[in-house]
């Protein structure tokens, strides 16, 4: 069976961007800088970004290209044993991770529409959790499920099933080509406007004031880390999929540098269309800047509408934003649902039209859970699971598995080979030693925390049957489908290079 190819390297440069720059870029990261000791968090940011992202960036393009096959394959030809490993990264990514993304998307689509007439009043937050969510808080009861939000799931889910059932070159490059431009434009737009508004020095200031004395708190240094990890979708089986498409001379070191980089520094940008916007809300309430700023999903669908009801033009302000936002997900969600069919089609050789068309209504299905009035505990619960404890001891296991079982020499003749940006034993350092016990220390932070305080106060029987339960049964699945025998002949297809002893 051909393996389709990018029309260009280019093309498969915007898809990874694509991939990388997703919700988080612009919410999660800017609360974890002011958070962090503002500007001083892009010291342990870069320092993480420069030992950990790029270095696992370089790991996962040289596996997918030089093994030619997406995360099952891939691992399955460095060791047989391992195959499961590929196989569990992209089914709780692609079954989890996948499910609730797609359904803040959704939400997304229905606030670019409440943007344009300012649906939410007065009151952005009694209306986010209380009539648009109708929340429940207890996630044993899942209650209804709230119409506008299936509604727009249907069209996120057609979005989806469109671009990948065209495939890598008419589906998902052609789409980044739109959707990448149109992003920066778009973020562009609303970091020079919120940079105009009344107060928004003020909320700049916040936002890149350094404390130095955070630099000694080692929380402040596993966020970076761990925000790292997470934006460059590292772990996700995504990167492995994508390098797999590219022909045998591709500049790998280059691109995965270019896709790190400019991740990270539209995060950085992004943040001040965040902060300046907070300064414009605090100094037009006359509140300190620290009350009007709030994490992750309040930020965005609470902070940001409140804005957007105060500014001169918020109107066109909100309908820009959620666009970004929307652009944004459906970027790295297409890159998810790719990296599944990806394995299946490898494993199986099932046609992709037809295999899409199932994955995409499977999936559809297996989000409806999250558009219930318990959907966003449903959310917390799973993301902290499947982000915390899975993609986390997929990043360990692959550096195991390569550094020890592959030798990273043999990948890093591979590259320097074909590569403009060569690599030294030091990268080999890091891969088998440095980021292996970084992420370790984080996992075992967390596992220290989780014992120590239930997360979030959520019963421990909610805990168990809806996050550790989600990561069991997708890592039972992964070893099911691994014992299952190889229809392609496409694991006894060579690599780009000779084996060598």
């Amino acid at each position: 069976m051909k393996r389709e190819q990018w029309n260009s390297q280019f093309g498969f440069l915007l898809a990874a961007i694509g991939s990388a720059i997703g919700l988080g870029n612009i919410w999660r990261f800017s609360y974890l800088a002011y958070s962090n000791g503002g500007g001083a968090f892009l010291i342990p940011y870069i320092v993480a970004l420069l030992t950990a992202g790029i270095s696992l960036l370089i790991l996962e393009f040289a596996i997918g290209h030089e093994r030619i096959g997406s995360a099952p394959l891939a691992f399955a030809k460095i060791n047989g044993n391992w195959e499961w490993l590929g196989w569990w990264s992209v089914i709780f990514v692609m079954f989890g991770i996948e499910l609730y993304y797609s359904v803040v998307i959704s939400w997304c689509v229905n606030f670019f529409f409440f943007s344009f007439d300012l649906a939410w009043g007065s009151d952005p937050n009694a209306f986010f959790f209380n009539e648009f969510l109708k929340l429940n808080t207890n996630p044993l009861e899942v209650g209804e499920i709230r119409t506008p939000i299936l509604l727009a799931l249907i069209l996120v889910w057609f979005a989806n099933w469109i671009v990948v059932y065209r495939g890598v070159k008419k589906g998902i490059e052609l789409a980044n080509k739109i959707f990448m431009p149109l992003l920066f434009v778009l973020m562009a737009i609303l970091v020079f406007w919120s940079l105009t508004l009344e107060g928004a020095v003020l909320g700049v200031k916040a936002y890149l004031t350094p404390d130095f004395s955070k630099l000694t708190d080692p929380k402040v240094w596993i966020d970076a880390y761990s925000q790292i990890f997470f934006t460059l979708s590292l772990g996700f089986g995504i990167m492995i999929a994508y390098a797999s498409y590219l022909p045998a001379k591709a500049n790998i070191t280059k691109m995965a540098v270019l896709t790190a980089v400019i991740n990270s520094g539209f995060s950085i940008f992004a943040g001040f269309a965040v902060f300046a916007t907070l300064g414009f809300m605090a100094q037009s309430q006359n509140l300190p800047i620290d009350e009007v700023v709030t994490k992750s999903i309040g930020l965005a669908f609470v902070a940001y509408p409140k804005a957007v009801s105060l500014m001169p033009g918020g109107n066109f302000f909100g309908v820009i934003f959620f666009l970004s936002l929307i652009i944004a997900g459906l970027s790295s969600s297409i890159s998810i649902i790719e990296a599944f069919t990806s394995a299946v089609i490898d494993k199986f050789g099932y046609k992709r039209k037809p295999l899409v068309s199932v994955i995409c209504v499977a999936g559809f299905l297996g989000s409806i859970i999250f558009t219930t009035q318990a959907g966003l505990i449903w959310l917390d619960i799973v993301d902290h699971f499947l982000t915390h404890y899975g993609l986390i001891s997929v990043g360990i296991a692959e550096c195991i598995l390569v550094g020890w079982f592959f030798r990273t020499e043999r990948l890093r003749r591979h590259l320097n080979k074909i590569s403009s940006i060569k690599l030294g034993p030091w990268w080999d350092f890091l891969i088998r030693f440095f980021v292996p016990i970084v992420l370790s220390i984080i996992l075992l932070g967390d596992l220290y925390q989780e014992i120590k305080t239930p997360y979030e106060g959520y019963s421990w029987i909610s805990l168990i049957l809806i996050g550790r339960d989600w990561i069991m049964l997708t890592l039972i699945a992964a070893f099911m489908i691994s014992l299952r025998s190889w229809r392609t002949g496409q694991k006894e297809t060579v690599s780009r290079i000779e084996d060598q002893s």
